[in-house]
């Protein structure tokens, strides 16, 4: 079974753990999120001592690659790439989007649309079917009467994430529209990381960049 070093700073909580196949061995978690980049290192090495591993042990890393929040993708994927670097081991990218659809795979609902607040009425958001095929992939989209209309008119959509409170009450409202809170949790990143393990489903480590959908506008 692998080993599995996960990362996770893509949205308000920084998720990080330590997996042998699909068991959690351990887990840190920080809900500060301008404080993602101080918490990564201190725990991955809380969890190492925790377990009596050494780094060198990992078989893998996994990070969660956006879209998100730019600056915890940059500290993710950077923190994820240097212990790849370093240690000579592979890395594992997995779309923030489809993490957060993954929990409500194989469920009664023949649509699932995970939603990213990107501010204002603005989203980040893909469509996939119950059996996790994407069928739009990871795009911004703003919000309007109109969204999402082409896919409720024909059958159930679960929408989730956060920023499921920005729908329009003209989407909620409608009888194949299904609003769903709860979050993603490690062990789906577990998963996800595993399967793309089985089939070497690895990152170029060197041209690996995060996945932000839109150019970062700083504003300056």
């Amino acid at each position: 079974m692998s080993l599995l070093l996960h990362i996770n700073t893509a949205l308000e909580n920084a998720i990080i753990g330590i997996s042998k196949g699909d068991n959690i061995i351990a887990q840190r978690e920080n809900a500060h999120q301008k404080e993602h980049s101080s918490f990564l290192q201190p725990a991955i090495r809380e969890m190492m001592t925790e377990t009596g591993l050494q780094m060198h042990d990992i078989d893998a890393v996994t990070v969660i690659n956006g879209p998100g929040s730019y600056t915890g993708l940059r500290v993710g994927l950077s923190a994820a790439k240097g212990i790849c670097f370093a240690l000579n081991k592979p890395l594992i990218t997995i779309s923030t989007l489809e993490w957060m659809a993954f929990p409500f795979r194989d469920s009664g609902y023949a649509y699932i649309c995970p939603l990213i607040d990107a501010r204002r009425m603005e989203v980040f958001t893909a469509m996939y079917d119950r059996s996790m095929k994407c069928l739009s992939s990871s795009h911004a989209m703003i919000l309007d009467n109109n969204s999402f209309r082409e896919w409720v008119e024909k059958d159930l959509v679960l929408f989730t994430g956060n920023a499921i409170d920005k729908l329009p009450e003209t989407l909620t409202s409608h009888e194949n529209a299904v609003i769903n809170r709860n979050e993603p949790s490690l062990l789906d990143q577990v998963i996800l990381g595993t399967l793309a393990t089985e089939k070497k489903g690895y990152a170029d480590l060197a041209y690996s960049e995060p996945f932000y959908v839109k150019a970062f506008y700083s504003g300056i």
